[in-house]
């Protein structure tokens, strides 16, 4: 199998896996759509930069070490389970929340400390999902070739998944971000922190009661 004639099947497969619902997808669509498109690109960065390291360390066989490891699966799959439930009862606290007369206006804040933030509330995402090292163990051997070296092709290969789902996620903050006027109305921006906050919940509560 040569690299880049299965680069066209990798990439299918990358997109099909960037539009399936889930922590990532829930993320940017809540935070474009009350942040505008720049408030959604720190938490794109952050989950890609999530994904890159969990690429890497499969490459390196650390991610099959914690998939192996029954404690560090345990207690990772339970922080990024509580962490995900953070995130929805903090959404369930700002729909209930009476928000200020300017909340319509355009949320957009690039300020540095925002910025980092929510770079890292999507690494920790990732980061503290077990079920991304489960992946990459599984995936990119799928697409290397056997003469070539495992750390640096992999590399390379989620260099081209980071690319394409920045483009992807960004995309989608972009038109989510469109109409972010209108998602910024009090009752609407109430039920969408209602909505995402539960969907988060339930991310979280299906990841802490889910098995290997």
């Amino acid at each position: 199998m040569d690299l880049l004639s299965s680069l066209p099947a990798f990439l299918l497969a990358v997109v099909l896996i960037s539009a399936s619902p889930g922590p990532a997808m829930a993320l940017i669509v809540r935070r474009s759509a009350l942040r505008g498109f720049r408030g959604a690109v720190p938490t794109v960065l952050g989950l890609e930069a999530g994904l890159y390291v969990w690429a890497l360390a499969a490459a390196a066989g650390l991610a099959a070490l914690v998939a192996a490891s029954e404690v560090a699966y345990v207690v990772l799959r339970i922080v990024g389970a509580a962490f995900l439930v953070y995130l929805g009862v903090k959404a369930w606290r700002s729909a209930l929340k009476k928000q200020p007369a300017e909340a319509e206006h355009l949320e957009e804040d690039v300020r540095p400390a925002r910025w980092w933030a929510a770079f890292g509330e999507g690494a920790l995402v990732m980061l503290a999902n077990p079920k991304a090292a489960a992946f990459m163990i599984a995936f990119y051997p799928q697409f290397i070739p056997a003469d070539r070296p495992m750390f640096a092709t992999t590399a390379v290969l989620a260099l081209c998944q980071v690319a394409l789902e920045i483009a992807l996620y960004l995309t989608l903050a972009a038109a989510v971000g469109r109409a972010g006027a209108w998602f910024r109305k009090t009752k609407i921006r109430r039920r969408l922190d209602a909505v995402s906050g539960t969907v988060l919940v339930g991310l979280g509560v299906r990841m802490a009661a889910e098995s290997r």
